[in-house]
């Protein structure tokens, strides 16, 4: 960590910077994994420390990817140690927080669990932003020895390398979308959401029009060109927070959080007529359209009943000549008036 050029340190201060690099991994809520279980099992077992633990520092709270010794998923970011550990290169380490001015009144500290020592290393992106920690922790004090320190930022790497790996598993290879897997674990969080807060989500389905036609005539290489094109170009319209999903073939998907229908259909006309000025150096008079399905998330409803909705209203837009947006209310709407 000594090698950090002062642009990379730089980023220390870059909060905003900082917490959108978190979301990039789309990590924080997501199920416990026996990949991130497994490190702090052995830390825990080499360092004899009672409690082991991968931090990640979000917005206002600090999220437990992975704990041993203490059960709970998160603490409030104010009284958080790693919160700390983010703040510089350097491992941080403390060998009796009642003696350290930082922590000695902190709820964790005189309270449970009882924290008098610590030591963290953190997780520090390809980037360069500081996204949490691998931390030790004792209920009683102890001195963190160098060969100690080593071991855990040698794991620290090990961390980041596991939480590259599941990006890279969660993308498509080709488009740099999503993966259905990835996709369907986030439609299911915004189910959540909506249950527990009616917080409203919309969905796009859409596939590319005789898309068999252009790999017939061009080459399939020249096909995966439409593809990527395709897929950069919807990320130019979308927001930070929505996902785009390459579902299989030339079919995608969009989560859309926090909007309505609406809001949804207009997203959807933009990213029909991005598609449709799409143009080829190799095939000037080639013109690539999509036919776009768009439903917002209701009451009860599953992600296999969500993603079946939408796919409703996608065969709709095929159906009545492609090239076009419908929600699936229209479908529903139309199905009633029969």
């Amino acid at each position: 960590m000594a090698g950090r050029t002062a642009a990379a340190d730089s980023k220390l201060l870059d909060e905003e910077a900082r917490v959108a690099a978190l979301q990039r991994y789309r990590i924080v809520d997501t199920p416990r994994e026996e990949s991130f279980d497994k490190i702090t099992a052995l830390v825990r077992d080499i360092l004899q420390v009672p409690i082991c633990a991968v931090t990640l520092i979000d917005k206002d709270r600090q999220w437990l990817k992975s704990i041993q010794g203490l059960e709970g998923d998160q603490t409030p970011r104010e009284i958080a140690f790693c919160d700390h550990t983010i703040r510089a290169r350097e491992p941080l380490v403390v060998s009796d927080a009642m003696a350290d001015d930082r922590f000695s009144s902190n709820p964790l500290v005189v309270g449970d669990p009882g924290i008098r020592s610590y030591a963290g290393v953190p997780l520090c992106s390809p980037d360069g932003y500081n996204l949490g920690s691998l931390c030790a922790v004792d209920t009683a004090p102890r001195e963190f020895t160098a060969a100690q320190i080593a071991i855990l930022d040698k794991f620290a790497e090990l961390v980041v390398d596991e939480m590259e790996l599941r990006t890279i598993a969660q993308r498509d290879y080709l488009t740099g979308a999503s993966s259905r897997r990835a996709f369907t674990e986030l439609a299911r969080k915004l189910l959540d959401r909506f249950a527990r807060d009616n917080r409203p989500s919309s969905l796009i389905l859409f596939d590319l029009d005789h898309f068999k036609r252009i790999n017939d005539r061009f080459g399939h290489s020249c096909g995966d060109e439409v593809l990527k094109a395709v897929a950069a170009s919807c990320e130019g319209v979308l927001r930070s927070n929505d996902m785009l999903g390459r579902l299989g073939g030339e079919e995608f998907g969009i989560l859309l959080p926090e909007l309505d229908a609406n809001g949804a259909c207009v997203i959807a006309e933009r990213l029909r007529l991005h598609i449709s000025a799409t143009r080829f150096d190799w095939a000037p008079d080639l013109a690539v359209t999509a036919s776009f399905g768009v439903s917002s998330l209701r009451a009860g409803a599953s992600v296999e009943s969500w993603l079946r909705l939408t796919d409703e209203a996608l065969y709709r837009a095929k159906g009545q000549g492609r090239d076009q947006t419908v929600h699936a209310e229209d479908v529903a709407d139309r199905a009633a008036a029969y």
